[in-house]
């Protein structure tokens, strides 16, 4: 629910905002920034006791060390605490807020229209959270996905920066679908070859 409403926030937002073609610009940067940033940067493990969210909620509110069941507050002498099951809501939550930033811009490279845009990130929510677990499972076999998923995002982000106005307004839709599935396929082709041509006990490894 989180989630479907951080995105309907976020999309009609968009919508009034992407008539300006400095914000369409401010938008094209981000995702270009965010491609590299997949590209070139490693990740960082999760550290929980360091993430700003989790410490913000800690500093405003008392936290209890243990959960309570399904509560995500509770009273003890008068005082009322949260749970670390609300800590890891607003976490989830934040999560949502960073995904929602990630993915609207992106949509609206592809269209301006704000019914399609919507649809299609419910579609995507509801599709990611059936498909978690497979996807978990077969993460590995596809190294290389997330750096084809980070060139889409800087040609979509070139896309809405220069491409649109070179091409007259607008960058064809077909050449753009046509791009981002080429671009999938072969950093999913690439993975498997990749996996393919180590030895079984390196595979084995991972």
């Amino acid at each position: 629910m989180g989630a479907i409403l951080f995105r309907a926030l976020f999309i009609s937002l968009g919508s009034v905002l992407i008539q300006y073609e400095w914000i369409v610009v401010i938008f094209g940067i981000f995702l270009i920034l965010t491609g590299f940033k997949i590209l070139f940067l490693p990740e960082k493990p999760l550290d929980p006791s360091r993430n700003p969210i989790i410490l913000g909620v800690k500093k405003l509110f008392p936290v209890t060390p243990a959960f309570h069941g399904d509560k995500f507050w509770v009273e003890i002498d008068g005082k009322t605490w949260v749970t670390p099951l609300f800590v890891a809501l607003a976490f989830i939550e934040f999560s949502d807020i960073i995904f929602a930033i990630d993915s609207v811009p992106a949509i609206f490279a592809l269209t301006n229209e704000p019914f399609v845009v919507f649809t299609s990130n419910i579609f995507a929510i509801i599709g990611l959270r059936s498909l978690f677990f497979v996807l978990q499972s077969m993460v590995k076999a596809f190294l290389f996905l997330k750096y084809g998923l980070g060139v889409i995002l800087v040609f979509v982000g070139l896309k809405m920066v220069w491409l649109n106005e070179a091409f007259g307004g607008k960058f064809p839709i077909s050449w753009s679908l046509s791009i981002i599935g080429t671009i999938l396929a072969v950093s999913i082709l690439v993975s498997i070859a990749w996996n393919r041509s180590r030895p079984v006990g390196e595979r084995d490894a991972d």
